[in-house]
Protein backbone atom coordinates (compact mmCIF):
# COMPACT_ATOMS: atom_id res chain seq x y z
CA UNK A 1 0.00 0.00 0.00
CA UNK A 2 1.10 3.35 -0.58
CA UNK A 3 1.37 6.57 1.43
CA UNK A 4 0.00 9.63 0.44
CA UNK A 5 1.35 12.64 1.99
CA UNK A 6 -1.37 15.41 2.30
CA UNK A 7 1.03 18.39 2.31
CA UNK A 8 2.24 19.38 -1.06
CA UNK A 9 5.96 20.09 -1.96
CA UNK A 10 6.99 23.62 -3.84
CA UNK A 11 8.00 23.45 -7.36
CA UNK A 12 12.22 23.96 -7.24
CA UNK A 13 11.67 24.33 -3.39
CA UNK A 14 13.39 21.73 -0.74
CA UNK A 15 10.79 19.17 0.66
CA UNK A 16 11.77 16.98 3.28
CA UNK A 17 10.42 13.28 3.84
CA UNK A 18 11.15 11.19 6.72
CA UNK A 19 11.43 6.92 6.28
CA UNK A 20 10.96 5.59 9.63
CA UNK A 21 11.88 1.65 9.79
CA UNK A 22 9.39 -0.84 11.73
CA UNK A 23 9.52 -5.03 12.49
CA UNK A 24 7.01 -7.23 11.86
CA UNK A 25 6.20 -6.02 15.53
CA UNK A 26 6.10 -2.33 15.05
CA UNK A 27 9.66 -2.35 16.69
CA UNK A 28 11.91 0.39 15.43
CA UNK A 29 14.74 -1.66 13.42
CA UNK A 30 18.26 -0.60 11.60
CA UNK A 31 17.90 -1.93 8.05
CA UNK A 32 21.27 -3.24 6.83
CA UNK A 33 20.79 -1.25 3.55
CA UNK A 34 18.43 1.54 2.07
CA UNK A 35 17.90 2.92 -1.16
CA UNK A 36 15.26 5.40 -2.94
CA UNK A 37 13.96 6.10 -6.40
CA UNK A 38 11.60 8.96 -7.51
CA UNK A 39 9.57 8.76 -10.32
CA UNK A 40 6.75 10.61 -12.31
CA UNK A 41 3.11 8.39 -11.61
CA UNK A 42 4.07 7.18 -15.32
CA UNK A 43 7.17 5.29 -13.81
CA UNK A 44 9.82 7.69 -15.37
CA UNK A 45 13.02 8.25 -13.06
CA UNK A 46 12.75 12.22 -12.13
CA UNK A 47 16.47 13.93 -12.20
CA UNK A 48 18.75 10.35 -12.02
CA UNK A 49 17.33 9.86 -8.61
CA UNK A 50 17.07 5.89 -9.25
CA UNK A 51 18.42 3.85 -6.14
CA UNK A 52 20.11 6.66 -4.29
CA UNK A 53 21.52 5.08 -1.12
CA UNK A 54 21.27 6.59 2.31
CA UNK A 55 22.76 5.25 5.38
CA UNK A 56 20.74 3.10 7.64
CA UNK A 57 19.34 4.10 10.75
CA UNK A 58 16.18 3.76 12.16
CA UNK A 59 14.82 6.68 10.48
CA UNK A 60 16.15 8.61 7.76
CA UNK A 61 15.44 11.72 6.06
CA UNK A 62 15.77 12.05 2.71
CA UNK A 63 15.87 15.94 1.08
CA UNK A 64 14.33 16.71 -2.25
CA UNK A 65 15.15 20.28 -3.63
CA UNK A 66 15.66 21.96 -6.89
CA UNK A 67 15.01 20.04 -10.16
CA UNK A 68 14.02 17.08 -7.76
CA UNK A 69 10.94 19.22 -7.71
CA UNK A 70 10.97 20.69 -10.56
CA UNK A 71 8.04 20.41 -13.01
CA UNK A 72 7.63 19.86 -16.97
CA UNK A 73 5.88 21.48 -19.04
CA UNK A 74 3.29 18.80 -19.66
CA UNK A 75 2.58 18.66 -15.75
CA UNK A 76 2.30 22.67 -15.46
CA UNK A 77 -1.58 22.74 -16.58
CA UNK A 78 -4.02 23.09 -13.72
CA UNK A 79 -5.62 19.67 -14.38
CA UNK A 80 -3.52 16.34 -16.11
CA UNK A 81 -4.56 12.59 -16.02
CA UNK A 82 -3.65 11.92 -12.79
CA UNK A 83 -6.02 15.36 -10.53
CA UNK A 84 -2.93 17.13 -10.33
CA UNK A 85 0.22 18.76 -11.23
CA UNK A 86 3.23 16.88 -10.32
CA UNK A 87 2.27 14.04 -9.15
CA UNK A 88 5.76 12.43 -7.61
CA UNK A 89 6.65 9.00 -5.62
CA UNK A 90 9.43 8.19 -3.60
CA UNK A 91 9.85 4.35 -3.46
CA UNK A 92 12.23 3.48 -0.73
CA UNK A 93 13.67 -0.07 -0.47
CA UNK A 94 15.55 -1.33 2.76
CA UNK A 95 16.52 -5.03 3.80
CA UNK A 96 17.01 -5.95 7.79
CA UNK A 97 16.92 -8.89 9.61
CA UNK A 98 14.72 -9.92 12.23
CA UNK A 99 13.43 -12.89 14.51
CA UNK A 100 11.42 -14.23 11.78
CA UNK A 101 14.03 -14.26 8.76
CA UNK A 102 17.40 -12.26 7.51
CA UNK A 103 17.87 -9.95 4.81
CA UNK A 104 14.07 -9.30 4.88
CA UNK A 105 12.98 -7.03 2.17
CA UNK A 106 10.86 -3.78 3.62
CA UNK A 107 8.96 -1.58 0.47
CA UNK A 108 7.35 1.53 0.76
CA UNK A 109 5.69 4.20 -2.11
CA UNK A 110 5.28 7.96 -0.74
CA UNK A 111 3.13 9.88 -3.14
CA UNK A 112 3.19 13.54 -2.80
CA UNK A 113 2.41 16.77 -5.51
CA UNK A 114 4.72 19.32 -6.41
CA UNK A 115 2.63 22.73 -6.55
CA UNK A 116 3.29 24.71 -9.58
CA UNK A 117 4.40 28.22 -8.34
CA UNK A 118 3.70 29.37 -11.74
CA UNK A 119 6.37 32.47 -11.72
CA UNK A 120 9.21 29.40 -10.91
CA UNK A 121 11.96 28.98 -13.24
Amino acid sequence: MSLILSTHADEKSTFVITASFTDEDGNAVTPDSVTWTLTKSDGSIVNSRKDVEETPDTSINIVLSGNDLALDEDETSDYVADGYSGLRILTVNAVYDSDYGLNLPLKQSIKFIIDNLIAVS
